[in-house]
């Protein structure tokens, strides 16, 4: 069995973990560029955890500038087994309101230009998507949730677009039409190279807003999505909190795979692989380099 590492990555509003014992920072170096911000290492209960700020402290990076590969890449060398994403979101249903917790389990990627994987020319591999979220641990996730009392709805499909505009009202009303429960800027690329990274991986979706479909909600205000991101926050910090200290003490192996996506998704032969690019897989390739 594998030691539980959880690593939480904080979308907006979200850029500590509070309750951080034995803290520590590091800056952890990747073939592919600089993470987010550097890494904070420590404990909740008998559970370690590390916690990212996804668009670093001071919300310095716009969806489009974070450097997902890199910050999927640190958490992979350093140990994590399970990644909890929190991140805020627009919503396309009523019943959907501000302030709800949506435990996504599907995505809808729109966005363009950002690098979406780790593989390519050289050592191909195509990891299956068609179960993104690691159904343990978002059950553990919304067994917290309960446990505090924060209202949240199990299920839902997240359509990730680029951004950093809000949706036009065409655009709003034809994901609303399309049957998606949220929308966010930051989800899509990060679920798949935690999937090629064999990273169990599960999404809070935190809404804000009814984005610009709804009548009351014609144009989406950053002021009054600040409101509610702070607010979103504080649930958040407990949400985790409670998650960390119920954690078990080794990682679940994933009913879907996530753990070991690799294990049929590799198909270049070996010996056409590229060496250059195989040492910048050192991390993600790992568990296989050692098999």
């Amino acid at each position: 069995m594998t030691k539980a590492i959880v690593g939480v990555i904080g979308g907006s509003g979200v850029y500590d973990l509070p309750g951080l014992a034995d803290m520590r920072e590091e800056r952890v170096s990747t073939p592919w560029g600089e993470p987010s911000d550097a890494l904070r290492f420590g404990r909740i209960g008998t559970t370690e955890a590390v916690f990212l700020p996804r668009h670093g402290r001071g919300h310095r990076l716009s969806p489009s500038g974070i450097n997902y590969r890199a910050n999927i890449d640190a958490m992979k060398r350093v140990g994590v087994t399970d990644i909890v994403s929190v991140s805020a979101c627009g919503s396309f249903r009523e019943e959907l309101y501000p302030g709800l917790f949506v435990l996504v389990d599907q995505f809808v990627d729109r966005t363009h230009g950002r690098e979406s994987s780790f593989f390519g020319n050289g050592c191909v591999a195509h990891v299956s998507m068609a179960h993104p979220v690691a159904p343990k641990l978002s059950g553990r996730i919304a067994a917290a949730a309960e446990a505090e009392k924060i209202a949240f709805r199990k299920g839902g499909t997240y359509v990730c677009m680029e951004g950093p505009q809000f949706s036009s009202y065409a655009e709003s009303l034809s994901y609303k039409g399309a049957g998606y429960d949220v929308i966010g800027m930051t989800a899509c690329p990060e679920v798949k190279l935690a999937r090629e990274a064999e990273i169990s991986y599960a999404t809070v979706a935190m809404v804000t807003d009814y984005d610009c479909w709804h009548a009351d909600h014609d144009a989406v205000d950053v002021a009054a999505i600040i409101k509610i991101l702070h607010e979103n926050a504080a649930n958040a910090a407990r949400l985790v909190a409670r998650l960390l200290r119920d954690f078990p003490a080794e990682h679940e192996p994933c009913p879907v795979g996530s753990d070991r996506a690799l294990e049929t998704a590799l198909i270049t032969a070996e010996a056409a692989r590229d060496p250059a690019l195989l040492s910048k897989l050192d991390a993600v390739m790992a568990r296989l380099n050692k098999a």
